[in-house]
């Protein structure tokens, strides 16, 4: 440091004192208080610590929080009480040589020494030695709690409800701003646009989480919703405790609709995955076994469609199979035949009939004339001899009767009783014909209905009622979402009369 005084005025001089006693002042702090970089204070730090007796080789007991475990095989993991955390890590050599298997939640002796992590200017503990020191405090409560639950019965399987199929509107109790609320709806609106959603802002970690689950669990549950998503995305035990709270898991049970809990990743468990009527792994997954695939519905419905057309046809070729194979009958193609095979069985019968009553009539006569032959060869005088009496009364009324018999209508025109069932005949003759006419319009009316039936199902019939067939021009495939297209695409329209090319100026998705 050099000093130059200027010769001048005694004001000068006094200036010249003055800067050169605030250089002097200012080269004396500089020797005291040296400026450090942020690198060379962070080592210092270090050196430090790693110099310290007490930190070069100490024993810590807490519980084991936000363990990780990267492919390198070290372990990262926190050291907590009730009030602090500490910072550790236990490298693959050490970690490869432990008894056991460090959890959260656990309660661990650690012991190592103190250091500095200079990139992150942070203290952290590196483990040389650590053994288990019973289960955490957090564990032990996790555990009590959900024995006691499960005694009352709250994890009974055949208490749990079926999720509703079909959800037309579905509450989200999770943090408004996290990337699980967004998943949740970007899935949901994907898969069934249908479903409307509620989302219900909650603090879901911290102190006030557990009462916030609580009132967001009864607004969904007064709100006309069909079913409850609790969710939230992965975290430490810590940062999911609220979650064990029995406040609420209580309140899961109580829900009068359906809930799915869906809280942190696959291999986490809290107790409302165990109250609520199903546990998804993630926030996704719940919206995922929440609502169907609508293009999955969609596909089904036109499978069930096809099918439906195809039993039709099916029905319709067998019925009218069996009405041409009713309509062939001989006694439907001339009905005529029928009846004139009846005449000629009746008239037949009718002259049997006739050869039966004449001979019956001649058997009669000669039975009624050898009477009569032995009646007037009688010798009344002889018979009186013979002590007898002729009764000429009894005769008389004899006689009377033959002559009666005789002269009966069917003997006297046995065609009388042809001509009876000549008239019957008739009569059936003209019932099969009125039935026949009668059958034949009947099934040709059906088979009318069945057909306009089938033509109303086919493609041209919903061309004539005003709707289209669209396709890509492209590859000739199907438009039935705006997904299919894409601005510059051409497409043919296909209405009852012709097709129409067309080319996409812009898509607008439905809401």
């Amino acid at each position: 440091m050099s000093c130059r005084v200027r010769s001048g005025t005694p004001l000068d001089m006094l200036a010249d004192t003055v800067a050169v006693c605030s250089q002097v002042a200012r080269g004396l702090s500089e020797l005291r208080n040296p400026i450090l970089s942020v690198s060379e204070t962070t080592g210092y730090i270090k050196r430090l610590l790693e110099r310290d007796e007490l930190l070069s080789e100490i024993m810590v007991r807490g519980e084991v929080s936000n363990l990780r475990r990267p492919s390198s095989g070290h372990m990262y993991f926190s050291l907590k009480d009730e009030r602090n955390i500490l910072p550790a890590v236990c490298f693959r050599g050490v970690a490869g040589s432990l008894s056991f298997e460090p959890e959260n939640g656990m309660s661990v002796v650690a012991g190592g020494n103190c250091t500095i992590y200079e990139p992150q200017g942070s203290y952290q503990l590196i483990v040389r030695f650590m053994r288990r020191d019973g289960v955490g405090e957090l564990a032990a409560a996790y555990q009590k709690l959900q024995a006691k639950l499960e005694e009352e019965g709250l994890f009974a399987e055949d208490r749990k409800r079926v999720l509703p199929r079909f959800p037309k509107a579905i509450g989200l109790v999770t943090s408004s701003g996290s990337a699980a609320a967004r998943d949740m709806i970007l899935i949901l609106g994907q898969r069934y646009p249908l479903a409307r959603i509620k989302l219900i802002p909650t603090v879901v970690q911290g102190e006030t989480g557990a009462s916030s689950i609580v009132r967001s669990l009864r607004v969904a549950g007064s709100a006309d919703v069909d079913l409850i998503i609790l969710g939230r995305g992965g975290g430490s035990l810590e940062d999911l405790w609220c979650f064990n709270e029995e406040a609420v898991a209580r309140e899961v049970f109580a829900s009068r609709v359906p809930v799915i809990s869906a809280v942190g990743h696959e291999t986490d468990y809290v107790l409302t995955d165990f109250v609520a009527d199903a546990r998804a792994a993630t926030p996704s997954h719940a919206a995922e076994m929440a609502v169907p695939d609508a293009d999955e519905l969609a596909g089904y419905v036109e499978t069930l469609q096809d099918r439906a057309s195809g039993k039709l046809q099916a029905i319709m070729q067998e019925r009218g199979a069996r009405l041409r194979q009713v309509m062939s009958y001989p006694a439907l193609q001339r009905p005529q035949l029928l009846v004139e095979t009846k005449l000629q069985r009746l008239d037949d019968a009718q002259r049997a009939l006739a050869a039966r009553s004449a001979e019956a009539g001649k058997i009669r006569r000669e039975r009624l004339e050898a009477a009569t032959s032995r009646l007037a060869g009688i010798d009344r005088r002889a018979v009186r001899r013979r002590g007898y009496a002729i009764r000429s009364e009894y005769v008389a009324g004899l006689r009377k009767r033959l002559e009666g018999a005789m002269s009966h209508p069917l003997l006297q025109r046995p065609e009388l009783i042809a001509g009876g069932k000549r008239e019957r005949l008739d009569h059936v003759q003209q019932m099969v014909r009125l039935h026949g006419r009668q059958f034949g319009k009947s099934d040709r009316s059906r088979l009318e209905r069945l057909n306009a039936r089938l033509e109303g199902l086919a493609p041209e019939a919903a061309l004539r009622r005003g709707y289209s067939i669209v396709r890509r021009t492209e590859d000739g495939s199907l438009v039935t979402s705006v997904r299919c297209v894409a601005r510059g695409d051409g497409l043919t329209i296909a209405v009852t009369d012709g097709d129409i090319s067309a080319d996409v100026g812009d898509v607008k998705p439905g809401g």
